[in-house]
């Protein structure tokens, strides 16, 4: 199977100023100490109460700090942050002329010379490349101008393929979309897997909302997760609830081909989960495995 690349609908933001790591450091979930130009960390930032607000990934670059966040929603990411700058240097910029596309394939790493090493980064004149840090069986990620990113995959002779391909293995890895599949002010980290995707430092100080991330955790209180299910039928789309005999025990998130990922509580997967319905047809659970691979 060859190397593919796939454009992602993202923003990247630059962060400048002398402050700009130990700023976001007192905020998000993800040691910033450990983002360094040879490393990217996945995070996210909640509000007080410990609920999901966005996600993103950070990198430096230089001197700067950029962050993959999701699309359309880089000024509400700014805004956000920007409540707590105070007086700290730090200042924000969308990159326009930016983009983000994830190269898939059984030598991407190597092709872009990355370890398979989650986070691994290679800087490079204009972009940067790293192996995905929420899990490296979903490929790699490149940061920059678009032409440049173009220029790159044709020197590398790499085709581009389709987003639903990319799609179909996120979500078999069991790895949420940003508001997708996460609710704003509602979903928690440890019910949308964030500690199976190097998403939370548990060693780190304090930051926005992590005394209900940590009691969640060490109390044994996540009650839902996000699991990965093959559809049997077409009515099976976002939003449709799953039951368990006449109850409610989840809802479908996404869906790329016949693969659907769902909010679903734990108690319903470990009492087994041959009789789950939606749309009253049954869905068929997908063994999360890292040695999936995708076709273009």
């Amino acid at each position: 199977m060859p190397n593919f690349y796939v454009p992602l609908p993202r923003d990247v933001i630059a962060l400048d100023g002398i402050d700009a790591q130990s700023f976001l450091q007192g905020l998000v979930s993800q040691d910033m100490e450990q983002v360094t130009k040879t490393r990217s960390v996945y995070t996210a930032l909640l509000t007080p109460q410990g609920k999901f607000l966005h996600d993103f990934f950070v990198m430096r670059s230089g001197d700067r700090m950029w962050l993959d966040c999701e699309a359309k929603r880089g000024p509400d990411l700014i805004e956000r942050l920007s409540a707590f700058r105070l007086r700290s240097d730090v200042q924000f910029e969308i990159l326009h002329k930016h983009a983000v596309c994830a190269v898939i394939g059984p030598t991407a790493n190597s092709t872009l010379g990355l370890t398979t090493t989650a986070g691994d980064t290679r800087p490079a004149t204009e972009m940067l490349a790293y192996t995905d840090p929420r899990n490296p069986a979903i490929g790699c990620r490149v940061v920059g101008p678009n032409s440049t990113i173009k220029a790159l995959m044709a020197e590398y002779e790499i085709s581009a393929g389709g987003f639903e391909t990319y799609d179909t293995l996120r979500i078999s890895l069991e790895i949420p979309d940003g508001s997708r599949d996460m609710e704003i002010e509602k979903s928690t980290l440890l019910e949308s897997n964030f500690a199976d995707l190097n998403g939370i430092d548990w060693e780190k100080g304090c930051y926005m909302g992590q005394e209900l991330t940590a009691r969640t955790k060490y109390r044994g209180l996540v009650k839902r997760r996000l699991c990965a299910f093959q559809a049997t039928d077409d009515r099976q789309t976002v939003g449709e609830p799953v039951y368990k005999a006449d109850h409610k025990v989840g809802e479908i998130r996404s869906r790329s081909r016949d693969h659907l990922l769902v909010s679903i509580k734990i108690d319903a997967l470990e009492s087994g989960m041959e009789s789950l319905i939606a749309a009253g047809q049954p869905l068929i659970h997908l063994q999360n495995t890292s040695g999936l691979q995708a076709t273009p």
